[in-house]
């Protein structure tokens, strides 16, 4: 949800009375003209799309792997933190909390996004500092980054290869022992496996309408039209995979908690940003791109499984899906970098609880769970360390 871009329906006052409204009339206007520049350039309209898989399916065999690795604390540098510590699958595969508590000893800085339907994303992070056309270096990233795993690859190697289970699953997957890059590509195919499954706006738009319960299909409408969240949520990810700022204010526990702080002025620093030392702001894609533009500026997240996934935005200020239609409805927040083009929408309390249940109807069943056991330690065999 952000740039208002639409604004055509008919808005009531809080009495319930219709009435078309000069906003109404002035956004009218506003879209008529977007859409003229849009047949004039040959382009189309946003629109959504049902979600289908990666191009290339992951090999089972390497995805089996990856999922036990993905829930095994033993990849870590103290051997306690997995992927899953992040992105548990009983909180939509991220972790339900405000900011990341990341390696333990430090705490992050950003909120922790869902790793469901990364493998049909642009990029990774709020940043977008790395492609999601590479998963394993994504993966690669979190396992030796201080603030996630801090883990030294060799290190991990040598711990999988005293577990007779792991040695036998690598020589499944791979036709051998296991090797950093194994490990990496083993995971990356785990994450390509999960996508959203049954979900009701899917079922919708392949031509179901009873997919949609009545208050989601007005807010569907609302999302379109009125509220012009689909400018930048469309597409089959439900983003447009852009940079913006929605005008949110910096949250104080980054710099009133040293261990936020440590590792927010550690990171920037590790990024090149030479004011490091002296932020109290965070800069967003800038760090990655060094464009004064960039100040500020995040990915705009998919809102497929969006219902599952709270607290919201990269600070997670916004505990709640109706406290994040209320933050639009105001126009968004009143940082500086925020995108000129959000504007109050002038929501009823009824159109607010239907966009709130189209929301809800972005997720589906559940992806995955955690293994029931996962590869004990055990003696290897003689003459084959």
């Amino acid at each position: 949800m952000a740039a208002r871009t639409c604004g055509t329906e008919r808005s009531r006052d809080p009495g319930g009375g219709p009435g078309w409204s000069l906003r109404a009339g002035r956004i009218s206007a506003i879209l008529v003209a977007a859409l003229l520049a849009l047949s004039l350039l040959g382009a189309s309209p946003p629109r959504l799309a049902p979600l289908r898989g990666p191009a290339t399916a992951p090999n089972p065999e390497q995805a089996a792997l990856g999922r036990l690795l993905f829930f095994d604390g033993r990849l870590a540098g103290d051997g306690s933190t997995s992927c899953a510590t992040c992105h548990d699958p009983a909180k939509g595969f991220a972790d339900g909390l405000p900011l990341s508590e990341g390696y333990p000893g430090s705490l992050y800085f950003r909120n922790t996004p869902t790793v469901i339907n990364v493998a049909l994303a642009d990029t990774v992070f709020w940043d977008g500092r790395l492609p999601a056309s590479d998963l394993p270096t994504v993966v690669r990233d979190h396992i030796s980054e201080a603030h996630f795993m801090q883990a030294d690859g060799r290190l991990i190697i040598e711990r999988l290869r005293q577990m007779p289970a792991y040695e036998e699953g690598f020589a499944r997957a791979f036709g051998g022992e296991p090797t950093y890059g194994r490990i990496l590509n083993s995971i990356a195919a785990y994450l390509g496996t999960l996508t959203s499954r049954d979900v009701p706006l899917d079922r919708y738009l392949r031509g179901n309408p009873a997919a949609l319960a009545a208050p989601a299909r007005r807010g569907l409408a609302l999302f379109s039209g009125k509220a012009g969240c689909i400018a930048c949520h469309n597409g089959p990810t439900l983003s447009d995979g852009e940079f913006r700022s929605v005008g949110l204010s910096e949250t104080p526990d980054i710099f009133e908690t040293p261990e936020r702080h440590v590792t927010f002025r550690r990171f920037f620093r590790t990024f090149g940003v030479s004011e490091y030392a002296n932020l109290r702001t965070d800069v967003g894609r800038y760090a990655v791109t060094k464009q004064d533009a960039d100040r500020g500026l995040f990915r705009t997240p998919s809102l497929r499984e969006v219902s599952k996934t709270a607290p919201y935005m990269h600070d997670g200020s916004l505990a709640t899906l109706a406290e994040v239609v209320a933050f639009y409805d105001r126009g968004g927040g009143d940082s500086a970098t925020k995108d000129s083009r959000l504007a109050p929408l002038g929501l009823s309390e009824g159109e607010r609880a239907d966009l709130v249940a189209f929301l809800e109807s972005l997720a589906g069943s559940a992806v995955d769970r955690a293994p029931e056991e996962l590869p004990a330690w055990g003696p290897r065999e003689l003459c084959k360390n």
